[in-house]
């Protein structure tokens, strides 16, 4: 593996891109979002170090928290979630999903989310659970963990 070099500044512009205001396209110009997303840890930095990991998962946190502020002013439903991959840290996003004319696919469901399984450790002291549902999803090759939040927008 080798040395991550200019981490100082990769995280700099990292936290900077969870309160950048997005543009019109990005952020729905229509007033609709069809399974938008965004991976902070394109590159999957993550998947070598916890450390990085969890400072993904709080930037990830962060620009959930931005955008549902965001989101409460659109004046229509609106599904906001993270998605957290256990074996890939570069497929995890936070997603938007609103009725939409591409698609007859709102409200977005997942079955066979378990919403009352344990914490993993990597989102221990990262995740209020007072605010937060977690659920998981097992897939054939993959764990995947939808965090959204209890009391705003549509659930998954």
């Amino acid at each position: 593996m080798k040395k991550f070099r200019g981490k100082k500044r990769y995280f700099r512009n990292l936290w900077r891109e969870t309160t950048a205001e997005p543009s019109d396209v990005e952020f729905g110009k229509e007033g609709w979002f069809n399974l938008w997303h965004t991976h902070l840890d394109f590159y999957g930095y993550g998947n070598n170090s916890l450390k990085i990991r969890r400072e993904h998962i709080k930037a990830h946190i962060a620009l959930y928290n931005h955008l549902s502020e965001k989101l409460s002013t659109l004046g229509k439903p609106y599904q906001l979630w993270m998605e957290f991959v256990e074996e890939d840290a570069s497929l995890d996003s936070v997603n938007i999903h609103t009725p939409n004319p591409a698609e007859d696919n709102f409200p977005l469901t997942i079955a066979n989310v378990d919403w009352d399984c344990p914490v993993p450790k990597f989102f221990k002291g990262l995740i209020n659970l007072n605010e937060l549902n977690v659920g998981h999803y097992k897939q054939e090759s993959t764990n995947s963990y939808f965090i959204q939040s209890k009391n705003n927008g549509v659930k998954l």
